[in-house]
């Protein structure tokens, strides 16, 4: 895990479990105010493919985990690719892109492999019993109607909502349960 994030060229110290907890808050909290907005937007017929894909650049740019950048070290392990062509101007101007970065900087060692597999443990289990009682709630619309009549929401709005907020934990959740538990980083000499 690294203990900086660098954000427009400024770079803030991610070192204490106080400061992590923070992002990880702020950031939810924020995709929850966007999904809220969206609902009252279209009722996430169409924006929920882009709340959806709003999550890439969070974990690109603060998550870390699936992508290069961010406070979590890549889980593939694998090295990036080596790109010949110079970044993008909008990358520059924001002063997002980086550097090669060094080995360690994308190589788990044990102790982060344990971890990485427990935060997916941690985060899938619950989707996963989240998602099929979805899948149930969405089979047996049809059989229960009155049950659900009583709400003045469309229960198609409703369970596609459900679905948006699975989709966007199922991307995010594990690196927010690194983020959360791990203990303040020590300074390095």
């Amino acid at each position: 895990m690294r203990a900086e994030l660098d954000l427009m060229g400024k770079r803030i110290d991610m070192a204490p479990r106080a400061r992590r907890r923070t992002l990880v808050v702020i950031l939810y909290a924020s995709l929850v105010l966007i999904m809220g907005a969206c609902w009252f937007g279209d009722r996430w017929h169409t924006s929920a493919a882009y709340l959806i894909l709003l999550t890439i650049p969070v974990n690109r740019l603060f998550l870390g985990g699936f992508y290069f950048g961010g406070l979590i070290k890549p889980f593939s392990g694998k090295p990036p690719r080596r790109n010949t062509a110079p970044p993008p101007y909008l990358f520059l101007a924001l002063r997002v892109y980086k550097a090669e970065p060094e080995e360690n900087e994308y190589r788990n060692d044990e102790r982060e492999l344990a971890q990485r597999n427990s935060a997916f443990y941690l985060a899938y289990t619950p989707i996963t019993v989240f998602i099929a009682l979805l899948w149930l709630l969405m089979n047996f619309r049809d059989h229960i109607p009155r049950l659900l009549e009583r709400f003045s929401v469309p229960v198609d709005s409703l369970l596609y909502g459900l679905a948006t907020a699975a989709a966007i934990a199922a991307v995010t959740l594990p690196q927010a349960i690194l983020l959360w538990t791990e203990p303040d980083m020590e300074e390095e000499a």
